[in-house]
């Protein structure tokens, strides 16, 4: 018999339309009562790009400092089953997991804040849910039911929520989007629901809306009381909201927030700007975030105290920086959220060496790349990854110019490609050499698909993707970076250095220092002060407490702290 289940009046999260439910059991969700995780629901409003995702990390950054176990979701609403195929230019970068899940960019965010590996379970796209719901259907799962967002769809997120959150104390979940949009209905109504089935104590809902200045200064209120009212007609009432505008919030904004959105006024706070992201997390601290957060998730009497918390973010977001370097990154996406993480990646050894690091946008797809200042007043260069052929010559030439003048360099998957096409072209002398991916009719296809690999449907199936294995050879430049004759890192490609130029390389100071089997995966030269290329992508696994080798050892060589050339043999008199 179903059965009418009120409304929860005692944390105001109410639905104005009466629903007939029936609570579901273990076997439909998934669902376990004992389980005992705490979870923290976090939604945007007005618009998009407000900075959600960093307000999410920075809370979960600061539970994990008093000492809870953290981890997080992302929910996509869009039909892709992954990102793998979306433009970095519209979407971003593409983040890839150890597990070889290709992400949102915010996934990256939660990895380098939480300092936590996530998988692919930690990411719920609209594609994934519905695909396997409806797998289940064609298997016959359902026995002859008619198949509907409620409950099957609706089951199916939250039981992927659940479980990425077992064997944490809190999950952290971002829905992406914005309320309101069509496509992130059945994820509200699935946390209308989770909220239902859940103690009071265990579900946090946290609302993040802009509040914009008008032309006489005064901080404007109405779009985030608009943007709560959506979200209360779906049938959730927010617990804590957070205001992102261009300065904290005035104490009577707040009070007016908390008056017209029904929520305590210390439940309201701000997320002002700042000068890096790595400063949100003691941004939020001051304004008490963490600690009402804890109180209301019945954590506080957990909690460490305050004297014993981990204050390393702190002690490393805010130290004195020694000087600054400016590292020209040569790219074709004129989009910062394209190469995110490598952005990051530079981020984090200026961390380590104690020094600011200017990044200088050079387009790949200009002519004469040359001739660009960016390139050539820069102290170091970096090529990132990327796929299609735009832009590759440009990228081609860079590596030459940090080639002949020693200018410090590293090249990260096709930047580790064209390293190899331009040493081809103009050391090997094989002028027309190229990647058989940028050009099938190259004499000399120097980057080349792997037989083993060449038969594949689906788009993507021939990419090696996540976390891999490469045996670094002794007395290397790899094996001084990473201290170890071994080293596991992050891919995404297709396309690997043709083994029939082996030996031809072998006769240049080429020097292939990584490897996996036959698949050549860390280039260096002997003869220059830091050139290095990887097949893999160091940028994904880098964090701000534990920078990545390949990048710490480019900013130790423009500062004049390592010089891989060999030293000239001494002459007698």
């Amino acid at each position: 018999m179903t059965a009418v289940h009120e409304p929860d009046r005692s944390r105001n999260r109410f639905d104005l339309r009466e629903r007939t439910v029936s609570m579901p059991t273990e076997s439909d969700t998934g669902y376990d009562p004992t389980l005992g995780n705490k979870f923290v629901f976090v939604t945007g409003g007005v618009m998009s790009g407000l900075g959600k995702g960093i307000t999410a990390a920075s809370t979960g950054r600061l539970l994990k400092n008093a000492g809870f176990d953290v981890t997080a979701v992302k929910i996509d609403p869009y039909l892709n089953v992954d990102a793998g195929t979306m433009n970095p230019f519209q979407h971003g970068e593409v983040y890839v997991l150890k597990d070889g899940g290709e992400v949102d960019l915010d996934l990256g965010n939660y990895e380098r804040f939480l300092d936590e590996d996530m998988t692919s379970d930690h990411n719920v796209t609209t594609g994934k849910t519905y695909r396997h719901v409806i797998e289940k259907e064609r298997a016959g799962d359902y026995l002859g039911k008619t198949v509907q967002i409620i409950p099957h769809i609706t089951d199916d997120i939250k039981r992927r929520i659940r479980e990425a959150a077992e064997g944490t104390d809190v999950c952290i979940v971002e829905v992406g989007g914005t309320v309101g949009d069509i496509e992130g209905m059945p994820y509200l109504e699935a946390l209308r629901q989770f909220a239902h089935e859940q103690d009071d104590n265990d579900i946090l809902f946290t609302h993040v809306t802009l509040v914009p200045y008008s032309k006489n200064g005064e901080q404007k209120t109405k779009p985030t009381q608009h943007s709560v009212k959506e979200l209360r007609s779906i049938g959730l009432q927010p617990d804590i909201l957070v205001g992102r505008c261009e300065d904290r919030l005035y104490p009577d904004v707040k009070e007016k927030i908390a008056l017209f959105c029904d929520v305590p006024t210390e439940a309201v706070f701000s997320n002002p700007d700042v000068e890096d992201i790595y400063h949100v997390p003691l941004m939020v601290e001051e304004e008490g975030l963490d600690e009402y957060v804890m109180q209301e998730l019945g954590l506080a009497e957990r909690a460490l105290p305050e004297e014993e918390r981990d204050n390393t973010w702190r002690n490393l977001v805010t130290q004195e920086t020694t000087g600054e370097v400016d590292i020209a990154l040569v790219g074709k996406y004129d989009l910062e959220d394209a190469y995110m993480s490598v952005n990051e990646a530079l981020k984090h050894a200026g961390l380590e060496k104690n020094v600011d690091v200017n990044i200088r946008w050079v387009d790949s797809d200009e002519d004469d790349v040359t001739e660009s200042a960016n390139l050539t007043e820069a102290d170091g260069v970096v090529v990132p990854g990327g796929f299609g052929a735009r832009g590759t010559e440009g990228k081609v030439e860079a590596i030459r110019y940090a080639r002949e003048h020693d200018v410090p360099f590293l090249g990260l998957c096709l930047g580790f490609q064209m390293a190899v096409v331009e040493i081809a072209r103009n050391v090997l002398g094989y002028e027309e050499a190229h990647s058989a991916e940028m050009d099938e009719e190259t004499p000399d296809p120097v980057i080349d698909i792997l037989p083993e690999q060449e038969h594949t449907e689906d788009m993507g199936g021939t990419m090696r993707l996540g976390a891999h294995q490469t045996d670094i050879t002794p007395g290397t430049l790899a094996e001084d970076l990473y201290e170890s004759t071994v080293c596991t890192e992050r891919h995404r490609h297709r396309y690997e250095v043709n083994p029939e130029y082996f030996e031809d390389f072998a006769e240049t100071s080429v020097v292939f220092s990584g490897r996996a089997g036959r698949r050549m995966e860390i280039l260096e030269l002997d003869d220059h002060p830091y050139f290095l290329g990887t097949q893999f992508h160091p940028e994904f696994r880098s964090r701000p407490t534990r920078a990545s080798p390949p990048f710490v050892g480019l900013l130790e060589a423009v500062l004049g702290e390592r010089d891989w050339r060999e030293p000239e043999t001494e002459v007698e008199a």
